[in-house]
């Protein structure tokens, strides 16, 4: 095994520059970081392009070295300074994988009963965590809109704790096209706002749903409501003043994935 002791050198550089979108985009390629992310991310053949592994990482996570070594994926073992560089976590964990892209046009993913679409989210963490929410439904695709982050920023790779590797991510699509082509395969969109007439408890869910989740701060634009079918508020039954998003999706999704199982 090569061991890496240069945050300099060539190689590490080369990875380090995937923390920015310009150089992923440019390479396809991203950082996954920590345990869970690179088990996941091997568990898809052809995505690992190459591990770094501490020493300590080495023997703590020998089995998923050892399905890195079986797959033919090149590992390095990097010195605490290798990692520190390439690492975007306070307390890295010890494990760094570079990973090709994941995403798929949306014309290549089956059948959709549940479907999660992120119209102006820029939070990384919240946008990771609906991924990994929506894979927790059961969800059947999520699709990131061209004005949405980047899936494949370090935080929303680590928020969505692998599930960025399990299910469909769409990415790029303006969200007027991302919603004419669910409609086209037959799903209802529901907006997720606030300013919603309709509530989570009036509305049927016995059928096959886009759910459009907002900005952060300041839900969905007028434009995008315009694009839905019908536009859902979550009820607040105590005296918060909001949900995040994160939570929002959450029940929205659950609700939904709730009644198309008994389908």
């Amino acid at each position: 095994m090569t061991e890496l002791t240069n945050p300099k050198s060539p190689r590490v550089k080369a990875a380090r520059r995937l923390t920015k979108r310009a150089f992923r985009d440019r390479d396809r390629a991203f950082l996954a970081e920590g345990p869970q992310a690179v088990r996941e991310a091997l568990a898809l053949p052809g995505v690992t392009v190459e591990l770094f592994a501490t020493a300590e990482a080495e023997t703590r996570h020998a089995d998923i070295v050892g399905a890195a070594v079986s797959a033919g994926v090149p590992v390095f073992r990097a010195s605490g300074e290798v990692m520190a560089e390439l690492a975007q976590t306070v307390t890295p964990q010890g494990l760094m994988a570079v990973c090709r892209f994941v995403h798929v046009p949306l014309s290549s993913v089956g059948e959709t009963r549940l479907v999660a679409v992120l119209a102006h989210v820029r939070d990384p963490g919240n946008a990771g965590t609906v991924l990994r929410t929506a894979d927790a439904a059961g969800a059947d695709a999520v699709v990131f809109t061209d004005a949405s982050v980047d899936p494949y920023n370090g935080k929303c790779v680590r928020a969505s704790a692998g599930s960025l590797f399990h299910l469909p991510v769409v990415t790029g699509l303006p969200v007027d096209k991302a919603v004419a082509a669910l409609k086209d395969r037959g799903l209802r969109i529901l907006a997720a706002d606030g300013t919603g007439k309709a509530t989570l408890d009036d509305v049927d869910l016995a059928a096959p749903t886009a759910w459009v989740f907002g900005n952060e701060a300041w839900g969905l634009p007028p434009e995008v409501l315009a694009l839905a079918d019908e536009v859902v508020r979550v009820p607040i039954y105590g005296r918060a003043e909001s949900l995040n998003l994160a939570t929002a999706a959450a029940v929205c999704l659950y609700a939904s994935a709730r009644v198309l199982r008994q389908i």
